[in-house]
């Protein structure tokens, strides 16, 4: 008998022991196609999160970014977005985490702050998580773009109607740049419209991600490929985006 609850004994510690491991967050498990990670503790992190960029890289759709404010450096992990190296930065607070284990970087952090991204200016549009959004125009603004000539030309309002029959086919579409989302997941993320669609339905803005870089307020005709019901995890899920796009001359 006294085996058998010495036994028990052991095991109920082990079972709670793995449960504790397994129950630990694994922060860069949300990006696609990421390893997943090791740590040994977690605990909050000060929210006060701003300082000077003294090094950055990306991995495992993760931008690592060492900042330095007062003398002290700290390691800080976003969703991935384009930072500068000498630049002021401020961060959305997030979680600390220590022994951080990073399998895409084959190195292992003693601490590093888990965040959501970059703060967005006083008075810009608060950005998705991992890039700073360029200021949008006016919601109530009326905007009447001519559609683009050619046989794969289509308004914004048909590229939602033939979504699935456009689905990773190649799209043109003229329209005004209405807000610009810069460096997340490695590309652009550009939102237009031409005043066709249903803003109640959602049908009167495409959003497309590109290389290129137009601004807001910019008339442009962009070119890419459409895909439906495209989900890129971490938040990002679109009934109809245009990815891979350029901005036809």
């Amino acid at each position: 008998m006294k085996r058998f609850l010495k036994v028990f004994t052991v095991s109920l510690a082990a079972a709670l022991l793995c449960s504790s491991v397994f129950a630990s967050p694994k922060a860069d498990s949300t990006a696609p196609g990421q390893q997943v990670p090791s740590a040994k503790a977690e605990t909050k992190a000060d929210p006060a999160l701003s300082g000077k960029v003294v090094e950055t890289m990306n991995a495992g759709g993760y931008t690592y970014i060492l900042i330095e404010k007062n003398g002290k450096q700290t390691w800080v992990a976003i969703p991935m977005t384009q930072v500068t190296v000498g630049k002021e930065i401020t961060l959305q607070p997030g979680a600390e985490m220590q022994d951080f284990s990073s399998p895409s970087l084959k190195r292992t952090f003693k601490s590093i702050i888990f965040s959501g991204g970059l703060m967005p200016k006083p008075g810009s549009v608060a950005a998705s998580p991992g890039g700073a959004a360029k200021e949008a125009s006016p919601s109530n603004e009326k905007i009447s773009v001519e559609k683009a000539a050619g046989p794969d030309a289509y308004t914004v309002s048909e590229i939602h109607t033939k979504k699935a029959a456009l689905n990773e086919k190649t799209a043109v579409v003229k329209a005004k740049v209405v807000k610009v989302s810069e460096g997340i997941m490695g590309k652009n993320f550009i939102h237009l419209k031409d005043g066709t669609g249903d803003a109640a339905l959602g049908t009167n803005k495409l959003v497309v991600t590109s290389q290129d870089l137009p601004s807001v307020g910019d008339i442009v005709t962009m070119k890419g490929t459409i895909y439906s019901d495209k989900d890129f995890g971490s938040g990002y899920k679109y009934t109809v985006i245009m990815e891979k796009a350029t901005v036809v001359k």
